[in-house]
């Protein structure tokens, strides 16, 4: 081997190693509209069936079909953001979120009213919980929350934008992922395209069922017990069961909070105390319901997979790529399985999986 050949040879690794960083590098700085790729890629496949519905059914054109989809999805967005101006500004108000003082007094005011309930229990607690609280960091977020709103007016107008064309042209995602496979794959690959949307179309709308089922139940709850903006609040808890696990977790204390913050002027033992036990209650009664009847049945009849088998997958997609791999979990997992179907159907491993594929 000349000293020519080794020297190419490392000029060859270089340049392979530096193309990868660079590549890696650009991944990285346009990051965000990877994101909005990936967005519109599931409001497609969320509106997919409409306009399946509207073109097969009504004998829409492709083209009206999708307008006519992208309208009632926009409409449905709007909608929910003007649900959520009452909370914002009734919270904002409870809390006090420009008004330190008047939040710190209204805190200490709602742990004296807890401190006197458990000392009547025998349960003292320690008087300097909130003393060394930083309750300027709640403006602080409000105003973090606001300036951000800029940024997703221009993400918002980018995801509706591209979700229109993935719409009106189902293949023009798939063509540009043809275009780096050789072509003796092209077919079996475009035929696994094909079946991971049909399936992760079922899976979306499953979890929009999901969803709703949540914001039913979270909805009699808040209503009952008369709080407030209920239907505000029991959709953005049920929103939150979209993270696998910990989701629920993040609901549940969202949902104890703002039962507490909701009306911090009455008192604790004969009204904030029942109310809140009693939502919590058909909160516990909700999970149940998602856990053992919703959760099985959409992963079963949508990307066919065990409970099981879905659980263990989202533990190490969590482990590995932490809350966002959580929520990418099934998916991914999904795509994968149908895949390796296509090109792998000999092996054992990939039969067993795939099986109910």
């Amino acid at each position: 081997m000349t000293s020519n050949t080794i020297a190419n040879g490392i000029l060859k690794a270089l340049a392979i190693i530096l193309g990868v960083f660079l590549l890696l590098y650009f991944l990285y700085k346009i990051q965000s509209v990877i994101m909005y790729i990936a967005i519109a890629a599931v409001i497609s496949l969320i509106g997919r069936p409409i306009v399946r519905f509207l073109k097969q059914r009504l004998k829409f054109k492709n083209t009206l079909a999708v307008i006519v989809t992208m309208v009632v999805m926009i409409g449905l967005f709007v909608g929910l953001i003007s649900m959520f101006i009452p909370l914002i500004a009734e919270q904002g108000h409870n809390l006090s979120l420009l008004n330190i003082e008047e939040l710190q007094s209204d805190v200490q005011n709602l742990y004296g009213q807890i401190s006197t309930y458990l000392d009547l229990k025998g349960i003292s607690l320690d008087s300097k919980i909130f003393s060394n609280i930083d309750y300027t960091i709640i403006p602080n977020l409000f105003n973090s929350i606001i300036s951000g709103l800029g940024n997703f007016s221009i993400g918002l107008m980018s995801v509706l934008f591209i979700s229109f064309f993935l719409l009106k042209d189902s293949k023009l995602l798939v063509d540009g992922v043809m275009v780096l496979v050789p072509n003796n794959k092209e077919k079996r690959l475009g035929k696994s395209f094909e079946k991971i949307k049909d399936l992760l179309s079922r899976y979306f709308v499953g979890l929009v069922f999901q969803i709703l089922i949540l914001f039913v139940i979270y909805t009699i709850a808040l209503l009952i017990f008369g709080i407030s903006n209920a239907i505000v609040i029991a959709f953005l808890c049920a929103l939150l069961n979209l993270i696998p696990y910990i989701g629920p977790l993040f609901s549940g204390v969202l949902m104890l909070l703002l039962c507490m913050t909701s009306n911090l002027e009455a008192d604790f033992s004969t009204v904030i105390l029942p109310n809140t036990i009693g939502v919590m209650v058909f909160f516990l009664i909700a999970q149940l319901v998602d856990n053992f009847v919703s959760q099985p049945l959409i992963f079963s009849s949508s990307v066919k997979s065990h409970p099981l088998e879905i659980f263990l997958v989202i533990i190490i997609w969590g482990i590995l790529f932490g809350i966002i791999g959580m929520v990418v979990a099934v998916p991914s997992y999904t795509a994968i399985k149908v895949i390796l179907k296509e090109f792998l159907s000999e092996n054992k491993i990939v039969k067993s999986l795939t099986k109910d594929l």
